[in-house]
C-alpha cells in the first residue's frame, strides 16, 4: 500500500534512508583517547547521508556556537560538540529501531561512543538532555539544549532546508517523489519556525522562511504545479 509521505515519522524516514554500518565497528583503538576526535571520526566514517550525518552535524555545531554568541550566551563547548556530533546516530543502522523516535535511541546508544575515551563523565547527562531535545517538535531545556535544537530546526529552513528535503527523493521513481518532497518542505514552514526559541534564532528565522518560500513559489512556477516535477 503506499504511503503518505507526510505521514510518515522522520525516525522512519531516517532509518528508510540511512547507510547500515556493523554494530561492531570499532570507535576507538586506545583507551583515554582525545575524545573530541573520537566523536568526529566515528561521524565521519559512519553517520554518512546528505540530510542528515557528518555534514549536517558540522554545521549544526557551527552555527549553535554562533547563536549563543550572538546571545551573549556562555556554552560547555565539551556538551556542545559531543551533542551536535552524535544527535542523529539513532537514525543509522545498527542503532535505529523503527519504533522509537531516533533522538531517543541516540540518548540510550551515544555512549558506546563516549564510554572508551576521556569525555567529561560528569557531562554525560548533558549531552543525552541535548540530545534528547534536538527536535523541533519538543522543547529543550538548559542552554546546551536550546541552541542545538535552534540550530537543528534553523537547518530544516533556508536553501539548506530545501537541499535536505531534495535529497531524500526516491531516485527510481518511488516515495517520496518529488512532490512528496514539496509537501515536506511546506510543512516544515508551518511547523518549524514557532518551535525555534533563542533571540538569535529567532532572528534568523524570517530570512530563511523567505529563502524557502522563494524556492518552493519558483519551483512550483517552473514545473506546472509541480506536475512536470
Amino acid at each position: 500500500m503506499k504511503k503518505n509521505f507526510l505521514l510518515l515519522s522522520l525516525t522512519a524516514l531516517l532509518a528508510w534512508a540511512a547507510p547500515a554500518f556493523s554494530e561492531n565497528t570499532p570507535v576507538s583503538t586506545a583507551p583515554a583517547v582525545n575524545w573530541r576526535e573520537t566523536v568526529r571520526s566515528f561521524a565521519e566514517k559512519n553517520l554518512k547521508h546528505p540530510a542528515w550525518g557528518y555534514s549536517h552535524s558540522v554545521r549544526i555545531y557551527k552555527m549553535a556556537l554562533e547563536l549563543a554568541g550572538e546571545d551573549k550566551i556562555k556554552l560547555d563547548d565539551d556538551v556542545m560538540f559531543a551533542s551536535a556530533y552524535l544527535h542523529d546516530m539513532g537514525a543509522f543502522a545498527p542503532y535505529a529501531k523503527q519504533d522509537k523516535d531516533h533522538a531517543d535511541t541516540a540518548v540510550a546508544r551515544m555512549e558506546t561512543v563516549l564510554s572508551a575515551t576521556d569525555f567529561p563523565k560528569d557531562k554525560i547527562e548533558a549531552v543525552r538532555s541535548a540530545i534528547r531535545t534536538h527536535m523541533y517538535q519538543r522543547k529543550p531545556e538548559g542552554n546546551e539544549a536550546v541552541y542545538l535544537h535552534d540550530a537543528d530546526a534553523l537547518d530544516w529552513l533556508g536553501a539548506v532546508g530545501a537541499a535536505r528535503v531534495l535529497a531524500l527523493i526516491d531516485k527510481n521513481g518511488g516515495a517520496p517523489n518529488g512532490a512528496m518532497a514539496v509537501q515536506f518542505m511546506e510543512d516544515n514552514l508551518s511547523k518549524v519556525p514557532a518551535q525555534v526559541f533563542s533571540k538569535a534564532g529567532k532572528a534568523r528565522v524570517p530570512a530563511r522562511v523567505k529563502e524557502l518560500k522563494t524556492f518552493i513559489e519558483q519551483l512550483r512556477a517552473e514545473t506546472a504545479d509541480l506536475k512536470d516535477f
